[in-house]
C-alpha cells in the first residue's frame, strides 16, 4: 500500500530519481521516474533561467508528476590569497593538458541566479520544490510557498531538520554521508557526518515528526526496504541511474563507474570548493588537501579543466561524481532499474 507521503506526491512507487545537477538528469529521466509510478526532480543548478523554463515546460506538456530542485544560496566566500594559490595550481594543471585556466581572474561569487528562477517557478509553477545546501528566508519560502507547490528541504543531521520543521518546510530530505555528488549540508566547512541513512532517518522523524525522503548510497531492494522500514515514506536515488539509458550523464563518466579499478570514492572539495563525494581519481589525489574551501569560486575555477576532461575521454581531471553503491549502476533504462529497487517493498 502505498505510503502517506506517496498519495500525498501522487506516486504509486515511492522510489524517485533524486535531482542531479549537471548534465545527468534530464527531462527523459524526470519523465522516466514519473512513467514508472514514481518521480522525479528537474536539477536547477547551473542552469540559466531560461533552459530552466524550457525544460520545466517539457516537463508540464509530458503531463506527468514531477520535482524541481533549487541551490538555496549559502555563501562560503574563498580567502582570496588561498585562490590565488589554488587558481595558479590548477591553470598549470590546465596548461599540461592544454586547458586555459586564468591564474589572475578573480573568483565568481555567484547565487546560481536565485532570484530569477523563483521568478521562473511563480510563472511556471511546479507541483514539488526541493531546495538543497541552506534554507532559504523566510520571505522566499513563502513566495515558494505562493505558487502551491510542497516544498521539501534536504537536511543531513538533526539540527538542520529541526531548523527545516521550524522553518514551515512540508517534507525533510535526509542525506547521508554516502550519497554521491554534493552533500545538503547547511555547514561545509564542518566535516559531513558518517552515520548510516537507516539511523538518520530514525532520528530525524523522532525529532520533527515530518515526513521523510531517504537518500544516499541506496543502490539496492535491500536498501531501500530497510530505508522505508526506519520511517522513510519514499527514497531517493541518484548515482544507480548515472549510466541509464535516459540519463545526461557523459561517457567519461559512464566509463569511470563501470571500470573495474576504481573501487573507491572520496569526499572531496578540491572540484568545487564545497564537499562531495566522487570516484577517487587524479585530481582529486592531487589537490585534495590543497583546495580552499570556497563555493561557488572553485566551482568556476575548475570548470574549464572538467568539461575539456570529459570530452577527451580523459577521467582523472573530471569529477566522477558517485555515492558508495556505484557498482550497482547498470545500462538499462531508468524504469527497469526504478522497478527494480522497489521489488521488496
Amino acid at each position: 500500500m502505498p505510503s502517506t507521503l506517496a498519495r500525498t506526491l501522487g506516486i504509486t512507487t515511492p522510489v524517485l530519481a533524486a535531482p542531479m545537477a549537471g548534465g545527468a538528469g534530464t527531462p527523459a529521466l524526470v519523465t522516466a521516474a514519473a512513467r514508472a509510478g514514481g518521480l522525479g526532480f528537474l536539477a536547477a543548478g547551473y542552469k540559466t533561467p531560461q533552459t530552466f523554463a524550457e525544460e520545466i515546460a517539457v516537463l508540464a506538456a509530458a503531463s506527468v508528476p514531477y520535482g524541481v530542485n533549487l541551490f538555496v544560496p549559502n555563501p562560503l566566500p574563498v580567502d582570496r590569497a588561498a585562490f590565488a594559490r589554488y587558481a595558479a595550481l590548477v591553470a598549470a594543471e590546465g596548461e599540461r593538458h592544454g586547458v586555459r585556466v586564468d591564474p589572475a581572474a578573480a573568483p565568481v561569487e555567484d547565487d546560481d541566479a536565485w532570484h530569477a528562477k523563483l521568478a521562473v517557478l511563480r510563472e511556471r509553477p511546479a507541483p514539488v520544490v526541493s531546495l538543497t545546501f541552506g534554507l532559504p528566508s523566510r520571505a522566499d519560502l513563502a513566495a515558494l510557498r505562493r505558487t502551491g507547490a510542497l516544498l521539501l528541504q534536504t537536511v543531513t543531521s538533526v539540527a538542520e531538520a529541526k531548523a527545516a520543521a521550524e522553518a514551515g518546510v512540508d517534507v525533510l530530505a535526509v542525506q547521508a554521508a554516502a550519497a554521491g555528488g554534493h552533500s545538503g549540508t547547511f555547514t561545509p566547512t564542518a566535516p559531513v557526518a558518517d552515520l548510516s541513512l537507516v539511523d538518520l532517518v530514525g532520528a530525524v522523524r523522532h525529532a520533527t515528526g515530518l515526513p521523510v525522503i531517504a537518500a544516499g548510497g541506496l543502490a539496492t531492494a535491500a536498501d531501500v526496504a530497510a530505508a522505508v522500514a526506519a520511517g522513510a515514506g519514499a527514497v531517493a536515488v541518484g548515482t544507480v541511474l548515472l549510466r541509464s539509458a535516459e540519463a545526461g550523464t557523459t561517457a567519461t563518466h559512464r566509463a569511470a563507474l563501470a571500470d573495474p579499478a576504481r573501487t573507491t570514492t572520496v569526499i572531496t572539495r578540491a572540484f568545487t570548493g564545497r564537499p562531495a563525494r566522487a570516484l577517487r581519481n587524479g585530481f582529486t589525489e592531487r589537490y585534495a588537501e590543497l583546495a580552499p574551501f570556497g563555493y561557488p569560486a572553485l566551482h568556476h575555477l575548475t570548470a574549464p579543466m572538467r568539461r575539456a576532461a570529459a570530452a577527451a575521454g580523459d577521467p582523472e581531471r573530471v569529477h566522477l561524481w558517485a555515492g558508495t553503491g556505484f557498482r550497482h549502476a547498470t545500462e538499462e533504462p531508468a524504469a527497469t532499474i526504478l522497478t527494480r529497487l522497489a521489488a521488496d517493498l
